[in-house]
């Protein structure tokens, strides 16, 4: 940029007027790595850009790079779900305020098919309708495709729609017949899309709705809750007409969410998760009504558009109450497989991290048997242990996974041997057996592969110690190992589950395993 140009255009009240110059100077910044202070990352392209500039031009920038978010403590933001090419159209209209749309027609097809192209969908037809009458030799077909014309009301689509004839006339008809057959659930909705945030969060403008102590949910605090405070919650009756309701900011497309179930001691819930735009018609994400659940929830789901989460606890081992210590919800990008609605984890779940419990056995810790440590063990400690013939050793993952494999190490610093038997169970009440080891003799390390199958609970019963009478476990973990358990089932690389006959059934009622309450106990 240079400060040469002659000053000549005056106004009538004698102002110097060079708001052309002004616009000139900002749109040679484009693309220009002077004074940049920010790159933005896009399919591997790097653009060098102005933190002023963006945010001054653009809501979502301003939002991105001022608003408190990670993105605005580094100079590099990586932007997801958009094309290096579209981004470089819409960049050079935020510098030059001028964009030549019939040279980049495919590029707004692309970005009118997406989801996350959030806007009114009148608002974008009329866009399109717009930039025909100013390219009347150009073909809107590829545009109108993409139009969601059952997102529109029925005065749009007879008195917007109708009249411009760049829609079919069958097409609004189709669209109508759609609005008034369908749930509004099941429309193709648009949505903002900020991958891995937590957008259920008051900086989002997200808020509770309903429930008890709605101010505890959403307040970031996940650590500091005891019986009396730090939750929110509900009474669970039969009809399930109650429920936590956490309504978001705007329309976001989230795939995850996150929950902290309350979990100063051994209780465990049980709950569903349903989702909205509207607050109307809601639609199950999560249902976890026949399996026992504790502490943190890590839940996956296909996509979706929502507005509304809707947390309804059907059970609490312990009370008629269900209690929620912190929920968030966000777009992952990370690569997760399902089975029947389940995870299927690849990597040990039965860690403290993961917020597995050591709910029976004996033990100087106890959650040594899950702590990772496989080195310091000896005669009297960093194991869990049980009687033979009385008890056993039970421990409870957070939720429910589908699992095929386990590994297990045997106490081991002498030459004894151990038998016993493995059991699992989504409910503390029907168990499978998965591994019989009763008539052989076994040290050391132990590796099980069988079906895989939900789990939320694993029982290992000891029936033979070659030694005494105390059967002697130092570590358990599941799935086992991918490497140790492709050696004695190849497939398994393939991620692929054969179905499963008997599957639990979803109206399935877990019964109360654990002590009625005591004043000990959150209301």
């Amino acid at each position: 940029m240079c400060d040469s140009q002659s000053l000549r255009s005056f106004n009538a009240t004698g102002e110097v007027e060079h708001v052309h110059m002004l616009s000139q100077h900002i749109g040679e910044l484009f693309n220009n790595p002077l004074y940049s202070d920010v790159r933005l990352l896009v399919e591997s392209v790097e653009f060098p850009a102005h933190r002023v500039v963006l945010a001054s031009r653009s809501e979502y920038f301003r939002a991105l790079l001022f608003g408190g978010m990670r993105e605005s403590k580094t100079d590099l933001v990586e932007l997801k779900d958009t094309g290096s090419a579209s981004f470089s159209y819409i960049l050079k209209y935020i510098y030059m305020g001028r964009l030549s749309l019939s040279e980049c027609k495919s590029s707004l097809v692309s970005l009118v098919s997406r989801n996350s192209f959030c806007a009114e969908e009148i608002d974008i037809f009329r866009a399109i309708q717009r930039w025909h009458e100013l390219n009347p030799n150009e073909s809107v077909r590829d545009f109108v495709e993409y139009i969601r014309l059952p997102l529109m009301t029925l005065d749009q689509l007879l008195n917007v729609v109708r009249p411009s004839l760049l829609v079919h006339a069958e097409a609004i008809l189709d669209a109508i017949q759609t609005k008034n057959e369908s749930k509004l659930a099941g429309l193709n909705y648009r949505g903002f899309l900020l991958p891995e945030e937590n957008v259920a969060t008051l900086r989002h403008g997200a808020t509770v709705v309903r429930g008890e102590m709605k101010a505890n949910l959403l307040d970031g605090d996940n650590t500091s809750y005891d019986l009396d405070r730090g939750f929110t919650r509900h009474p669970i009756d039969e009809g399930q007409g109650n429920g936590i309701i956490v309504k978001l900011g705007q329309q976001t497309i989230i795939n995850t969410l996150r929950l902290l179930l309350w979990d100063r001691d051994l209780r465990s819930y049980s709950y569903i998760i349903e989702v909205s735009v509207d607050e109307q018609d809601w639609v199950c994400v999560v249902d976890h009504r026949a399996y026992l659940c504790r502490s943190w929830q890590t839940l996956r789901f296909p996509a979706r558009v929502v507005r509304y989460i809707k947390v309804i606890g059907t059970h609490n081992t312990v009370n008629r109450v269900f209690h929620l210590v912190s929920l968030e919800c966000l777009y992952s990008e990370s690569v997760v497989h399902f089975y029947n609605g389940l995870i299927v984890p690849t990597a040990n779940v039965a860690t403290i991290e993961k917020s597995a419990c050591v709910i029976e056995g004996v033990s100087r810790s106890r959650n040594a048997l899950i702590n990772g440590d496989v080195r310091n063990y000896d005669w009297d400690s960093g194991y869990t242990c049980h009687q033979l013939g009385s008890g056993a050793i039970v421990v409870q993952l957070s939720q429910p996974y589908v699992i095929g494999s386990m590994r297990l190490l045997l106490w081991d610093l002498d030459d004894r041997s151990y038998s016993y038997y493995i059991e699992v169970s989504i409910d503390h009440q029907k168990w499978e057996m998965v591994a019989d080891k009763r008539n052989e003799l076994c040290s050391s390390w132990q590796l099980l592969v069988f079906e895989p199958r939900p789990v939320a609970l694993i029982k290992i019963i000891g029936t033979y110690n070659s030694a005494n009478e105390v059967f002697h476990c130092v570590h358990f973990e599941c799935p086992a190992p991918d490497t140790e358990v492709e050696k004695v089932r190849p497939s398994s690389r393939n991620n692929t589950l054969p179905p499963r006959q008997g599957s639990p059934q979803l109206d399935v009622k877990p019964t109360p395993t654990t002590p009625v309450p005591t004043d000990d106990t959150p209301s």
